[in-house]
């Protein structure tokens, strides 16, 4: 059986949702589920998300559930014990970092520049958060010196220009409103349309060969 790890480097699509409502997120990530993503990252600001993240770690076995946005080491503990099992952050926090791997969970902090993303993988980080990701030139240009720290690129990210950021050396992208638009309201059409959004991510990426 593969770890936590194993799966985000293999699927390499982590979809974000982020200010979903709580009745609707089971069908949303369903959804993601029928277009071929499997992995999710369920923000903490969002309405109910500790609650959300248990639910979803309960019904869906077969996926991997996450927390993102995650400011805090004890907001890590929290989202673990509700059975997050990996955390992001938009930042680099060596507590939040140090507690998330204490507990045994993969953990993604975020960074931007070379020495944030070098600090936050020598404290503890199995997989950089680079965000936000500008453009896969900045990926191909960070991975010169850094060609060892596995990047995540997130924000931004197309199913137009993901395979760019494979051949510039992401190993995983986070993904938000290009897969899931919350301001829409959830029906059974745009539900479809996140099903199709998934579809056409899985596919750029399965397309595309790392140069």
């Amino acid at each position: 059986m593969m770890t936590v790890l194993e799966q985000i480097l293999e699927n390499k699509i982590v979809a974000i949702i982020r200010g979903a409502g709580p009745a609707d997120v089971l069908r949303i990530v369903e959804s993601l589920q029928v277009g071929g993503i499997n992995i999710v990252e369920i923000t903490l600001n969002s309405p109910g998300a500790l609650q959300v993240i248990k639910e979803l770690s309960n019904k869906k076995k077969d996926m991997l559930i996450g927390a993102g946005t995650v400011l805090s080491a004890a907001d890590a503990e929290a989202s673990i014990e509700a059975g997050a099992k990996f955390i992001i952050s938009p930042n680099v926090n060596v507590e939040t970092i140090t507690k998330t791997k204490k507990l045994g969970i993969v953990s993604i902090p975020g960074a931007y520049t070379a020495t944030e993303i070098v600090n936050a993988y020598s404290n503890g980080g199995d997989v950089i958060k680079i965000f936000p990701a500008t453009n896969a030139e900045y990926i191909k240009v960070l991975r010169g010196p850094l060609s060892h720290i596995p990047m995540m690129p997130t924000g931004g990210i197309t199913p137009e220009n993901i395979s760019e950021f494979k051949k510039a050396g992401a190993v995983a992208f986070g993904i938000g409103s290009s897969l899931v638009d919350v301001k829409r309201k959830i029906t059974e059409e745009s539900l479809q349309r996140i099903a199709e959004n998934a579809r056409k991510f899985v596919q750029a990426i399965s397309e595309t060969t790392e140069l």
